[in-house]
């Protein structure tokens, strides 16, 4: 587990910088909450009205007019789409910057199978990923306890949950690109975790694109359908476990066969 603890440590000060940066932003936006209570029933009249666009920020199920609400449409957008980047950066740059920083020779050469390089870079990836998520939902549950506002336990569970489960879908998929390609990707794996993100609010507004939902991870870890249905879409859940293992089962064979560069 050598390599595991390497990649943790290596990977630290990235991970508290997300963690500020995000879950900080988020708990400051939940503390702030109060400041907009006395003009917070018109914007969310506005903001019900806005018709597709509503539906797409889960405006049509939720109001603002409530903490609960505010959190489930607008804190739960940043907190998604940020932590889809987090995963999709880690995951890029996991396998593919041994090449890039020519250390791959030196890491092949110590009494280490290929195998267990990438099952330790793996679970230090979705070590990363599950830790950002506990801290940022720590956070946000204080952030509710200091407003003295009732917490939807369940729903917040089940919605933490899967955000989880689909940033490591997203890590999973950039650890695959991860595993094909000799340097860092990271603009790629930005741009797979932003289309996604866009994908998901493109087929609620679009009929014609409803099909989509299939393959963003947003659809299932969606905070307003959570917190108005109390469950998780256990098809969509079930197509991003298999996406998931699919990924890692396609990283695992490419990266035992591959020829790495030195």
């Amino acid at each position: 587990m050598t390599l595991y603890v390497h990649e943790m440590k290596m990977n630290l000060k990235s991970l508290l910088t997300w963690v500020l940066c995000v879950g900080g932003l988020c708990f400051g936006c939940i503390l702030l909450y109060t400041s907009l209570e006395d003009s917070i029933q018109e914007m969310a009249d506005a903001y019900s009205n806005m018709g597709a666009m509503s539906v797409a920020l889960g405006m049509d199920k939720m109001s603002l007019a409530t903490l609960t609400g505010f959190y489930a449409t607008e804190i739960a957008m940043m907190h998604g789409l940020g932590g889809a980047m987090f995963a999709a950066i880690l995951g890029t740059g996991m396998l593919s910057k041994e090449e890039a920083f020519h250390t791959s020779e030196f890491l092949n050469v110590l009494p280490v199978s290929r195998q267990s390089i990438l099952l330790q870079k793996y679970a230090a990836l979705v070590s990363n990923i599950l830790v950002f998520n506990l801290l940022c939902t720590l956070m946000y549950i204080l952030g509710f306890i200091m407003m003295k506002e009732e917490i939807s336990g369940k729903e917040m569970l089940l919605y933490h949950f899967a955000q989880l489960i689909m940033q490591i879908e997203i890590g999973t998929i950039c650890f695959m690109l991860s595993a094909c390609v000799k340097k860092n990707l990271m603009g790629a794996g930005l741009g797979i975790a932003i289309f996604m993100f866009a994908a998901d609010m493109m087929c609620r507004i679009l009929p014609a694109i409803e099909d989509v939902k299939y393959i963003t991870p947003f659809y299932y870890s969606n905070a307003a359908d959570i917190f108005t249905n109390g469950e998780i879409d256990a098809i969509m859940l079930g197509i991003g476990v298999g996406i998931i293992t699919v990924s890692f089962m396609a990283a695992w064979f490419r990266y035992r066969n591959k020829d790495l560069a030195v």
